[in-house]
């Protein structure tokens, strides 16, 4: 047996051998089995009212996710101290089970023994990852009660608490507990600025992180991810490059943010940059590169049309997960090539990793692929094995693809009525697609059925691209007494076409202008450049147009 092969028998006194079996329980306890020997031991040698022991025993039941057997060792404490109750409560804090970590938390205050600083901690951070507001409302009234506001780390998770179930309302508690604490780390500012963000507040946390006296690398990349994720793309990268200017070291996880951010805008340099320096430097070091960075670089590869490059990361991927898959596949459909994506989707269907398996996005993908290749028999197996096979339900963006894929076919018939049956209120890209199909097929009374709904289900400010886009199905029928009555109607409602959006990339920075605005000091950095192309193609002997012929063309 285990046991009687590691307890030496010169282990004569009692204190040599409860010392021994905490060591074996720190050290070599690697399964149940072994951990059920040494609780035996445990048992017969007279120890299971020894605290030190039981806590270590008790954190590896846990651990193992056996509750029943963790509770069996608790209940037969005569007076559990409050390291026991600590580890309890721990447990099924960290086993998810948030609701008994707060019923054992109340147990405790029916007993003799009182809660710490470890013991709030433990309870809160249950709460928030329970979301149970009123508990914790409950919790944080004891912890004045109790005295332990001056605590930082039970103040800690309280911020934490309410910016992580309490949205923007929550945000405000947190900020009220900050104000209160008299001494803050680094990690409580960190809660606050994640909290920011989760409600929105862009700018807020823009001033919460101006206030946070000494920012650690969690400050910077949760900054950089915020403002990625709530589409402050160049927000991202200029905090990226302070990071560089201040010789601030950041890791894999913050270039992950980094490589969304350039994704979103187009910059292909500093994509690249990070793809060598990761990989350069992840050699030096002897460390692996991360999967969820190997996916990003697929991702912002894809986005910037390097789609060659993409799938270069792809190919090299030793392990690849289902973001991998959707990834490559997702790159391949965007850029027309449907046929590689779906052969992308049959590898990752093929596939031996069990923990590997088709999402929604997934899914979103392939239709997208069959869609662009007018693949309409291949699509509706796909949409249908998506339903069946993998039990995902249809979101309004599956069922606009199905509606793209059969009015690019020509099955206009069939997407109207798929439209009508829609569980949902069709969006703009649902009316969009119907409406490109019925321009290029020349589809006039279906346009005009569409016509009355596009003025009842869309926003004024969103229509008028679908408005033009109706007025052009007119006009290729040369029906222009419509034409007039739809242009009219966007007069009447008071919509406008927004203008064309562009960037281009110059020495490194990123340059955004609108089709039209020629006074935007942007515009003129375009005329300048374009200027210059046009002087190297007419010394190359080529024939170009005017520089007047590339600015204001809006489609």
């Amino acid at each position: 047996m285990f046991v009687d092969q590691e307890v030496p028998s010169y282990y004569a006194n009692s204190r040599s051998l409860q010392q021994h079996l905490f060591f074996l329980l720190q050290n070599r306890c690697k399964t149940i089995s072994q951990l059920s020997q040494i609780h035996a031991r445990i048992i017969t040698n007279g120890f299971t009212q020894k605290s030190f022991i039981l806590v270590k025993l008790l954190s590896l039941y846990t651990a193992f996710n056996s509750f029943p057997d963790a509770h069996q060792v608790f209940d037969q404490v005569s007076n559990p101290s409050t390291a026991l109750w600590n580890q309890i409560i721990r447990g099924h804090s960290v086993g998810g089970n948030s609701r008994k970590s707060v019923e054992v938390f109340n147990n405790m205050g029916r007993s003799s023994e009182l809660p710490d600083g470890h013991t709030y901690t433990f309870v809160i951070n249950s709460c928030a990852k329970g979301g149970l507001l009123g508990e914790g409302e409950q919790v944080h009234g004891k912890v004045l009660k109790s005295g332990f506001c001056s605590n930082v780390y039970v103040r800690t998770s309280l911020v934490d608490f309410y910016v992580k179930i309490c949205g923007e309302g929550g945000v405000g508690n947190a900020k009220k507990v900050l104000s209160e604490m008299p001494e803050r780390n680094v990690v409580t500012w960190n809660s606050l600025l994640l909290g920011c963000f989760r409600s929105g507040d862009v700018d807020g946390a823009f001033r919460v992180f101006e206030e946070i006296p000494e920012r650690n690398i969690v400050s910077w990349t949760t900054m950089i991810a915020g403002c990625a994720q709530n589409g402050r793309c160049r927000a991202a990268l200029a905090l990226f490059r302070s990071m560089q200017e201040e010789n601030i070291e950041f890791d894999q996880v913050t270039l992950v943010s980094v490589l969304s951010a350039c994704a979103e805008v187009g910059d292909l340099n500093l994509g690249k940059w990070i793809h060598l320096y990761v990989f350069k430097s992840c050699d030096y070091r002897n460390q692996t590169v991360l999967i969820s960075l190997k996916n990003a670089l697929i991702h912002m590869y894809a986005s910037c049309g390097e789609i060659e490059a993409a799938f270069g990361v792809f190919k090299t991927m030793k392990q690849r997960t289902t973001v991998s898959w959707t990834s490559m596949i997702t790159g391949f459909a965007k850029h027309g090539y449907g046929d590689e994506a779906i052969c992308v989707f049959q590898m990752m269907e093929s596939s031996k990793d069990n923990s590997v398996s088709p999402d929604e996005i997934t899914f979103l993908g392939v239709l997208c692929a069959c869609s662009h290749s007018g693949y309409v028999d291949e699509g509706r197996r796909y949409f249908q094995s998506m339903i069946e096979t993998f039990g995902i339900e249809p979101r309004i963006e599956h069922l606009g693809c199905m509606v793209d894929l059969l009015s690019r076919a020509g099955l206009l018939d069939e997407a109207h009525e798929l439209v009508k049956s829609m569980p949902m209120k069709p969006n703009d890209a649902v009316w969009g697609a119907l409406l490109g199909g019925c321009r290029i097929y020349k589809r006039v009374e279906v346009a005009s059925d569409v016509a009355d709904m596009l003025t009842k289900e869309l926003d004024p400010h969103r229509a008028a691209g679908y408005f033009v886009l109706l007025s052009n199905v007119y006009a290729a029928a040369k029906k222009w007494q419509d034409v007039v009555a739809v242009r009219q109607k966007m007069l009447d409602v008071k919509t406008r076409k927004p203008p064309g959006r562009s960037w281009i990339q110059i020495e490194g920075s990123i340059y955004e202008f609108l089709a039209g605005d020629r006074s935007h000091e942007n515009a003129h950095m375009i005329y300048d450049v374009i200027d210059e192309i046009t002087r190297e193609a007419r010394f190359q002997g080529c024939v170009v147009y005017n520089a007047d012929d590339f600015v204001g063309i809006e489609d």
